[in-house]
Order: structure tokens, then C-alpha cells, then sequence
């Protein structure tokens, strides 16, 4: 880190001093970083990035008015033209009446141990590993190449301090391994990927991936589309994760803030099946978008965002909640670079009842990939439509493999159309979301 925690709390009074002494109120987020990026091609190291960041993001509020500015020197002649920036911006600013700096005087920090372990791997074994990725890959049956593939490990550090004397830390680690194969048998190819992350480098195994990877690309590699008609679907956890971050933002309270979102006024309303509840939750150690606090220094908590199918609320930050005249959910969202917005932690479904015999009983599709997802989506309206690939199933056994479909529907109609939910939840392999298997029934298939 280009800082240590102690030297930027220094830096930060400094900062927050002087907006005070013009008379203003502040907050400073300053981001901190340290990656590894390694990428291998045909038996070679093909990248090998170290880099090292830190930035300093400021947020003013004078008379009402909001000015941001930003900083990545942190000179004491760098952090007062930042502070003089941030004043600046703010005088062309238009009143914003609901935004304030937190009265939170908190002192908040992650338990390093836990999120930010360390390990001895050394820098030739990542390598190693990276070699090995692409190689076994390479070598297995069919395959022509491995075009994308990479290693990773990551260090992050968020700090949080206000005029009002809050200061919030936290630091976290992600290691992570992803490779895609293309595989080729006369006149038809296919490519499929997949990852693994971790929070310690031995935790990542190669051969596992490399396993994986080869399935899933060589059994998908004969696909034919299937007739156009409606079909019960079961989306595998990757994808259902995808499609319910793609419209996760029915639950912003900035959209409905800014009237564009359809969900505004529905709070306490049914909005999908009895069964379906879906939480925000921050504090589930095993996901890597655990969150102590969020980017005002806001502690975060469990949020039922669905509850046995009514929407049980929106996410806020200290602006939008006080528009709607409640409390902050903690979840705001900003970068150093931007402005105040709101967003989801991760995403956690809760368990149905429904075993394997029930929730793969008689004729489904599997899906295990889409793509087009941000241009095939409307979050305003949930109309959807993807390209798709995956599996005619039978009894919850794979039939024939199906490409070259497109999947289509609306998503607020597909919660309400929900024919069973399954009873053992599972991460997606990038650890942002916990959901069991649901089984969406009469959805739209073009072959």
C-alpha cells in the first residue's frame, strides 16, 4: 500500500480541517490497492502485471451544495487543491436538499485475519500456476486453444473519514483463477470458461479448473437449438446470479428517487411468489462482497429486500433515505472519482423446500450461459431477451445439449412464476451471491 492506515488518518484530518475551516462539511474516502495479473499463451508467461494504487476521493457540502474532487498525489500541496476543487465544484452545484455528511463519530474496521489473510506462495508459484492453467487446458481432448485465461491476486483498502470525526476501514484479499477453452471437432467449435476465487492462493486448484473447464466446453460443443415454444427453466448458478444483478436495481432507492424506478411505490406490496424471499447480506464472511460499512461510513446490516414475496424494501444512502423519510439501509455506493449512488452488497436467496426430484421433475432447460445480458435487459420495464446456451434435461438428467437460442421474458413476471424453489443454496464461483436452484416456469424459447 502506497500508505499506511495511521499516516492517511493524519492526512485525512488535514483534509477534513480545512473544508471545515471554510466552512464546510466533508467526507474522504481514500482506496488503496495492490494486484498481481498474470496471463499465459501457448506455454508462456504473456503478462505480468504488478501494480499499486491509492486515491483520494473528497465530497464537500457547503450551504448545500455538493462538490466533489479527487486526488492520486497525496503531497499536502495535491490534497489542498483537491479540498479548493471540491469548494469550487460545489459553488456551481445546485441545492441538493437531502444530501448531508454523516453524524456518525464510529470508529469501524474488518478483521484482517479473516478477510485479508496471507499466505507463503511465493511469486514463481503463481507463475507456475499460470503456466500449468493454460498448458494442462491446452493439452486436453479437442481443444484448440485456451484464448482467455488468468491469475490473479488482489489486495483492496477502503478508508472512510468524515468532519464529524467517523473513521471506518477495511481491508480484503481475492485470489483469483479463470480460463476459457475453445474446443474444435470438424466443422464445430464452442468455447465455455469458468473461475475459481479464494481468499489464500493454495485454496485455488488448478486441476480442478482444468477439469471443469474441458466439461463444460466439450459437452456443450454439439448443441443444436431447440423448437420455439415456452419452457420450464432452471438457470445454473452462474446465470441466475447474472440475471438477478442485471435488475437488481428494482430495488434502488436512488431510481425511485429519481422516478425511474417501477418498484417506488410497491413497498409492502406482493410483488412475486409467497415462497421467494431475497436478501441483502453484507455479513456472510464466505462471500467476497462482504461489507462492515458502506461509502458514507454507514454500518450495513442483514436487509430483507423480498419477503415471502412482498417487497419488504428499497436500499438507500443518507440522501435518498431522507427523501423518503426514513433510515439509511447502508448501502451507498460511491468511488473517489464519483458521486453518491446506491447499491447491493450480495445477494442471498433464501432455501425453499423443494429437493432435486421435485425441482428437476419431468422436462426443464438448463442454462449455463447467456449472453447480451446488459443490452438484452430493460430494468425499467423487466423485459428481457438473451442469447443462451445449456441443456434439454429430463428428470434432472442432461439430455441434449441446446446453442444458439434466445431466452426471453419479463423479470417481474418471472417472480411470479416460479414452480419451485430448491433447499441447498450455493455461491456463484465469483462468491457474490448465495441462492439455492429456482425452477421459472412457462418462459419464452426461440430455436
Amino acid at each position: 500500500m502506497s500508505a499506511q492506515p495511521n499516516d492517511n488518518q493524519q492526512l485525512a484530518e488535514r483534509v477534513l480541517s480545512k473544508v471545515q475551516s471554510e466552512g464546510a462539511s466533508g467526507d474522504l474516502i481514500i482506496d488503496a490497492g495492490e494486484s498481481l495479473s498474470l496471463k499465459a499463451r501457448d506455454g508462456e508467461l504473456e503478462e505480468y502485471k504488478v501494480t499499486s494504487s491509492q486515491i483520494f476521493g473528497l465530497r464537500v457540502i457547503k450551504d448545500g451544495r455538493v462538490g466533489t474532487a479527487y486526488s492520486e498525489a497525496s503531497d499536502s500541496d495535491a490534497l489542498e487543491s483537491m479540498v479548493e476543487q471540491a469548494l469550487i465544484n460545489a459553488s456551481f452545484a445546485r441545492v441538493e436538499e437531502f444530501e448531508k455528511i454523516s453524524k456518525s463519530d464510529d470508529t469501524l474496521a474488518t478483521d484482517n485475519a479473516l478477510l485479508c489473510p496471507t499466505d507463503a506462495v511465493s511469486i514463481d508459484e503463481k507463475i507456475q500456476f499460470s503456466l500449468d492453467l493454460e498448458r494442462k487446458l491446452a493439452s486436453m481432448d479437442k481443444v484448440k486453444n485456451v484464448p482467455y485465461n488468468g491469475v490473479q491476486d488482489v489486495t483492496g483498502q477502503r478508508q472512510v473519514f468524515t468532519s464529524n470525526g467517523l473513521n471506518a476501514q477495511s481491508k480484503s484479499r481475492t485470489c483469483l483463477s479463470f480460463a476459457y477453452a475453445l474446443v474444435e471437432e470438424d466443422d464445430v467449435n464452442a468455447m465455455e470458461g469458468l473461475g475459481q476465487a479464494a481468499r489464500t492462493f493454495p485454496s485455488l486448484d488448478v486441476d480442478a479448473l482444468v477439469k471443469q473447464v474441458h466439461l463444460n466446453t466439450l459437452s456443450i460443443l454439439h448443441g443444436k437449438p431447440v423448437p420455439s415454444k415456452h419452457y420450464d427453466v432452471i438457470f445454473n448458478a452462474e446465470t441466475q446470479a447474472e440475471v438477478f444483478h442485471v435488475f437488481a436495481s428494482m430495488f434502488s432507492g436512488k431510481s425511485a428517487k429519481d422516478g425511474v424506478n417501477p418498484m417506488r411505490d410497491k413497498v409492502g406490496e406482493a410483488i412475486a411468489d409467497p415462497r421467494l424471499t431475497i436478501l441483502d447480506n453484507p455479513s456472510l464472511t464466505d462471500g467476497f462482497g462482504y461489507a462492515l460499512f458502506d461509502a458514507e461510513g454507514t454500518a450495513t446490516d442483514k436487509l430483507a429486500l423480498i419477503n415471502q414475496g412482498n417487497l419488504a424494501s428499497l436500499i438507500h444512502n443518507s440522501a435518498t433515505a431522507a427523501y423518503f423519510d426514513t433510515h439509511s439501509t447502508g448501502h451507498a455506493s460511491r468511488g473517489p472519482k464519483s458521486t453518491l449512488g446506491v447499491g447491493v452488497h450480495q445477494l442471498e436467496i433464501l432455501a425453499g423446500t423443494d429437493g432435486d426430484s421435485s425441482l428437476k421433475a419431468g422436462t426443464y432447460l438448463e442454462l449455463v450461459n447467456l449472453t447480451g445480458l446488459h443490452s438484452g435487459a430493460n430494468p425499467l420495464s423487466g423485459n428481457f431477451s438473451f442469447g443462451a446456451s445449456g441443456y434439454l434435461c429430463k428428470d434432472g438428467i442432461r439430455g441434449q445439449a441446446i446453442r444458439g437460442i434466445t431466452v426471453a421474458g419479463n423479470f417481474f413476471d418471472m417472480l411470479n412464476k416460479i414452480a419451485a424453489i430448491g433447499d441447498a443454496p450455493v455461491w456463484d464461483w465469483e462468491h457474490s451471491s448465495l441462492m439455492p436452484s429456482i425452477r421459472f416456469s412457462d418462459l419464452a424459447i426461440s430455436g
